[in-house]
């Protein structure tokens, strides 16, 4: 007897441990099943907003305790530091809040300085309005329409950027030269160009939503359930969510807006096509040069494929710095293609050195390095390439304008010559 219960000791033991196992895994199960109903309860997004500041902000750089140096660099007036994105370090919406903020102020500054420095004036769009009406705007030289030599057009990419900004990032971060198109303005006007600016992202009036524009509820499901059950069901489940709200955030709501598109301008393609049209075609300027960044060299292309005889007529040279044009998405024709080849270039983020030959991609313009990696600066470390290419271009057509004239006058010459010998 005692022999046979030594024989099934291991034997329970074995089945002791299996069953504590079982149990241990109905324990899990139930800690696992009662961790995803909890889970299932949070909305993360709205946890992240546990404790938030109030979105409100400074208004101006000084309030910001900003301000730019004489290098125009963004630097703080106690510390002289550099911005900082991470104020909160626990509060990323917040601090990208602040950062939105800072960027709507840097808009403003640029614009005083288009204005201020640059001597440049604000043209509002559409030209034919109505006072109610939301407009954009560009900005003109004074000699934008009147100058009869050059016209230097500047297009920026999508995005936040506003008329006179290549890139936000590199203003707050970096400084204004690599930032603005201020340098370019600058040194074309120094060059005997006029100048257009252009906004091609300025496309809507945002407006608070009104609550008639609210969608109504969806209606629910009907249920089964008798009324005063389902009445007692819903308050005790809404006093849960209001006690677990309570206990673990205190969200703030932002305020629900709504986009009234401006009339021709809703898109930077419409834009660019609208001030073709009104300013830039009757513009006294026999060479007009067009600079486009990023998504500006989409629309640029888009410009061609809707008034291709014009561009050609006008355009002297055009400089793309990392464009988001492709030709065959686009619908190029070979016309098009072909002048690119012969009047574009595109300076594209590379870590050659700059101005290098790089293989084409698409049969459109030649393609050459940046000297650098980082698209949003392709635009400040080509900008002395870019001055070269328009003046090399510029001569080159003076010169075959100078030989067709020569050939003009020997022809017309030789042809008197002859007559006179008949005679």
């Amino acid at each position: 007897m005692i022999s046979h219960l030594c024989a099934a000791t291991p034997v329970l033991y074995i089945l002791w441990i299996a069953m504590a196992q079982i149990a241990a895994g109905q324990e899990d199960r139930e800690k696992t099943t009662a961790l995803k109903d909890l889970l299932s309860r949070i909305d993360l997004d709205e946890l992240m907003k546990k404790d938030e500041p109030p979105f409100t902000f400074p208004k101006t750089l000084e309030e910001f305790e900003y301000a730019f140096n004489e290098y125009g660099q963004l630097r703080h007036l106690k510390t002289g530091e550099p911005f900082v994105f991470n104020a909160r370090e626990d509060l990323h919406r917040w601090n990208q809040k602040r950062y939105e903020a800072l960027g709507e102020i840097i808009t403003q500054y640029v614009y005083e300085l288009l204005e201020k420095k640059c001597n440049m004036t604000k043209q509002i769009l559409p030209e034919e309005r109505t006072d109610d009406e939301p407009t954009s705007f560009i900005y003109l030289s004074p000699d934008a329409l009147s100058n009869p030599s050059k016209l230097l057009v500047l297009i920026h990419g999508s995005g936040v950027v506003r008329a006179g900004q290549w890139a936000r990032r590199l203003i707050i971060n970096q400084d204004l030269d690599s930032g603005t198109q201020i340098p370019f303005i600058t040194r074309a006007m120094e060059e005997g160009y006029s100048v257009m600016v252009l906004n091609p992202n300025e496309n809507y009036l945002e407006v608070e939503k009104s609550a008639m524009s609210s969608p109504l509820p969806s209606p629910t499901e009907p249920s089964d359930e008798p009324a005063e059950k389902r009445d007692r069901k819903d308050d005790k489940e809404g006093k849960k969510k209001r006690e677990f709200y309570e206990k673990y955030r205190n969200p703030q709501k932002e305020t629900e807006t709504e986009r009234i598109p401006i009339r021709e301008n809703s898109s930077s393609e419409e834009h660019v096509l609208y001030v073709w049209d009104h300013f830039v075609s009757q513009a006294k300027a026999k060479n007009v040069f067009i600079m486009a960044h990023s998504y500006g060299g989409l629309s640029f292309v888009e410009l061609m494929n809707q008034r291709e005889t014009e561009v050609k007529e006008k355009v002297c040279a055009v400089a793309l710095t990392d464009s988001a044009h492709n030709i065959w998405l686009q619908e190029t024709s070979k016309g098009t293609q072909d002048w690119m080849q012969q009047h574009c270039c595109n300076w594209v983020s590379s870590p050659e050195p700059v101005d290098t030959l790089l293989d084409p991609m698409l049969r459109d313009c030649p393609r050459v390095s940046a000297g650098t990696e980082r698209h949003e600066l392709t635009s400040w470390m080509s900008f002395d390439s870019i001055f070269r290419f328009f003046n090399k271009s510029l001569e080159t057509k003076e010169d075959e304008e100078a030989e067709e004239t020569s050939n003009t006058v020997t022809t017309r010459s030789s042809s008197l010559k002859y007559k006179h010998q008949d005679l």
